[in-house]
């Protein structure tokens, strides 16, 4: 008899990724790391989603995966004037305020401005759980340093900085999928650590990673997270 998979914590990867989707509705999905992707991820039945957030000028802390937006320099442009484009850039705040109800991956991408991080949970502690998640080992230390209460989980996407996740006081460890492996799952467990995957796009991936024991599944598709577990949850 197969072994039931247990349902992950699922999450959409900065809301929805229209880009990386095929077919008609690709066109139809709102822009990734926007109110409306958030909304379309828990519509579609996911835990919460994973943002990114960078810092203008004036030390807002708004939602964007790279560094420029509309041929502008996030970090070398006041708040108001990115906002002067036909664009939606939401602030940190707007999310805490608007999703307490969802479980948050908050992914710091430059460092710098971990009091402002802090802060602002302090202000708006999302009531369903979160991770302040990065690649960069020194935004995790110095927010751990701020507020030991913080949970923290480091990102990986290269073997050989993968052993990092164990000098660090991180209780997530989230690991691009083609390097997750059932040794490392059972070895984060035995430290108390939850192993996330990322970015998972396939069906065959998420139910492998699932059997595995993978405590959550980071997609650019929520509707295919889902889906895929609608039998198991």
């Amino acid at each position: 008899m197969l072994k039931p998979i247990s349902r992950p914590l699922l999450l959409g990867h900065r809301g929805v990724r229209p880009l990386p989707l095929t077919g008609a509705r690709a066109k139809d999905l709102p822009a990734e790391n926007t109110l409306t992707a958030f909304e379309y991820a828990l519509a579609q039945g996911c835990d919460g989603f994973e943002l990114d957030v960078r810092f203008t000028r004036d030390r807002r802390a708004v939602l964007c995966h790279d560094p420029q937006v509309a041929d502008l320099d996030i970090s070398a442009t006041d708040y108001h004037d990115l906002r002067r484009n036909d664009f939606e850039l939401p602030c940190l705040e707007d999310v805490l305020a608007r999703f307490g109800a969802a479980y948050l991956d908050i992914e710091v991408k430059v460092s710098g401005h971990e009091e402002a991080v802090t802060a602002a949970l302090r202000a708006s502690p999302p009531a369903r759980g979160y991770v302040v998640s990065s690649f960069l080992p020194e935004v995790l230390l110095r927010v751990n340093q701020l507020d030991p209460s913080v949970p923290l989980g480091y990102i990986c996407d290269r073997r050989q900085h993968v052993a990092m996740w164990e000098q660090l006081p991180v209780t997530v460890f989230i690991l691009h999928y083609r390097l997750v492996s059932e040794e490392l799952i059972a070895a984060a467990h035995r430290r108390r650590v939850k192993l996330f995957g990322w970015t998972v796009n396939q069906r065959r991936h998420l139910l492998r990673l699932a059997g595995w024991g993978v405590d959550g599944l980071i997609s650019d598709d929520p509707m295919l997270l889902s889906r895929t577990f609608a039998q198991s949850s």
